[in-house]
């Protein structure tokens, strides 16, 4: 584990020891590293990123719930929405839970106890739900004429969105209390790295890359269904269409299934010293604390836009994005 020497300062020095003090913070991207490396850049972008995506997601929640009436007519709208909202209100909490827990030695062991547990806890729930919404999507693509039954996926939701990260939580954390392993790193106010499967930083590891390979299998079949509808329909004109249908669902599905999140494994992979490891660390960062946010509302406000209910907005806060205009 490396630590960053910005911010730092000796307080105190003899001949056997010397004692420094450090006022950096921790960065987005030790959710996914075997430590905390901090820069002072990182440090900006992560509570720049933290701040504008909270604002952005409490701008999101206000606006649904104020609309929720006019655009919740139907089941499939209605599973949509119940999962962006989710997904939304648990990213949030983990923002607000990951800004408060950003300079660990100004906190006591148990409250970066309890922030650790919250991060753990609202991360997974944000990655549950985003499950459910890929699983859905891929259900309405092949099960057509089987439409999912809203009180079938309310119960499932519940299950893997609420339930089970709940249970992942709780045993990780009963589970390294009896066996007398460290839970949480009190210098990070977050999940312990020991070595490759070993830790309890694993019990978030393995759910999410669980979640992201099942959600990139969503997102091939999706272009896969794109592609075939092309070749049905034939003409070259269609071939265009394909082309940015395939975009935008890359573009849209990305941030919402959390695929970005997939360089954090990276981080995990390469050595510190590696140039790519800069280039990951930064990248992480950047596309999940601040970009993914902002890309992640706009796909979800272009989906607004695409609805009858939603012309009055257009209207008053025209869109410049040519998604919007497409229909």
């Amino acid at each position: 584990m490396n630590w960053s020497k910005a911010g730092c300062s000796v307080k105190t020095s003899d001949d056997n020891h010397t004692v420094c003090e450090c006022n950096h913070l921790t960065s987005f991207s030790v959710l996914m590293a075997k430590g905390d490396i901090s820069t002072e850049s990182l440090d900006i972008i992560t509570s720049v990123g933290l701040g504008v995506s909270i604002c952005s997601l409490l701008i999101f929640l206000i606006i649904e719930s104020l609309v929720w009436s006019a655009v919740v007519k139907s089941n499939l709208s209605h599973f949509r929405h119940t999962a962006m909202v989710n997904i939304a209100m648990f990213l949030l909490l983990a923002d607000c839970s990951f800004l408060a827990s950003t300079s660990p030695e100004d906190l006591s062991s148990t409250l970066c106890l309890v922030l650790t547990i919250c991060k753990h806890l609202f991360f997974l729930a944000m990655f549950s739900w985003m499950l459910c919404m890929s699983v859905m999507l891929v259900h309405q693509l092949i099960f057509v004429f089987s439409p999912l039954r809203k009180r079938v996926f309310m119960f499932l939701s519940s299950i893997v969105g609420y339930v089970c990260p709940i249970l992942i939580v709780g045993s990780s954390f009963v589970y390294c209390k009896y066996t007398d392993k460290n839970y949480y790193d009190p210098k990070t106010c977050w999940l312990v790295f020991d070595r490759l499967l070993e830790g309890s930083i694993h019990a978030f590891l393995l759910p999410v890359g669980t979640v992201i390979l099942t959600n990139l299998f969503s997102m091939v079949v999706v272009i896969l269904t794109l592609v075939k509808s092309s070749a049905t329909d034939g003409g070259k004109s269609d071939d265009k269409e394909t082309a940015k249908g395939i975009l935008k669902v890359v573009v849209f599905l990305t941030p919402v299934f959390g695929v970005t999140w997939i360089i954090g494994f990276f981080l995990l992979i390469l050595d510190h010293r590696d140039p790519m490891f800069v280039v990951a660390n930064y990248s992480f960062t950047i596309l999940n604390s601040f970009q993914v946010i902002m890309n992640w509302l706009l796909n979800i406000f272009i989906v607004h836009c695409q609805q009858q209910n939603f012309k009055w907005l257009i209207k008053q806060y025209p869109c410049t994005y040519s998604p919007c205009m497409d229909k």
